[in-house]
């Protein structure tokens, strides 16, 4: 029997339930992206405030978005060797991931749905995750 997996994923983490038969698996994995919260900081004499603010702002949202795509990355090696694959979250985070794994050509055709949901609790995702791909057969 081969592994289905449903995914939940914000930009902070992400939890993979795996269905295997009968046998289902929880995994949660951290991103370890920094916040969106604006740095705190003052500004240099060569540049006025606000051009030193955006130019943080810049950088913060650069090193965020390389931090994202190393723990899509991480995510994309867990979900490998799925027969099956739904992804699940509440924000951007489920479509960046969904863009990412189209640049895998054979994984993104085991991709069968990407939905928005809220955050819920480990048995309500494997519920959840049980019935899409129930509903599939």
């Amino acid at each position: 029997m081969k592994k289905n997996t449903g995914l939940w994923i914000d930009h902070k983490d992400a939890f993979l339930v795996s269905i295997e038969g009968d046998h289902s698996a929880v995994q949660h994995v951290e991103s370890g992206a920094e916040s969106h919260l604006k740095p705190s900081g003052g500004w240099k004499a060569a540049g006025t405030a606000v051009a030193q603010t955006v130019f943080n702002e810049h950088t913060a949202d650069e090193r965020r978005k390389h931090q994202y795509h190393a723990f899509y990355k991480k995510v994309i090696e867990l979900l490998g060797d799925s027969a099956g694959i739904v992804i699940f979250g509440p924000g951007e985070a489920k479509i960046e991931l969904a863009k990412e794994i189209e640049k895998v050509s054979e994984l993104h055709k085991k991709v069968a749905t990407v939905e928005t949901c809220e955050r819920m609790s480990e048995n309500q995702l494997i519920a959840k995750v049980k019935t899409a791909f129930s509903v599939q057969r």
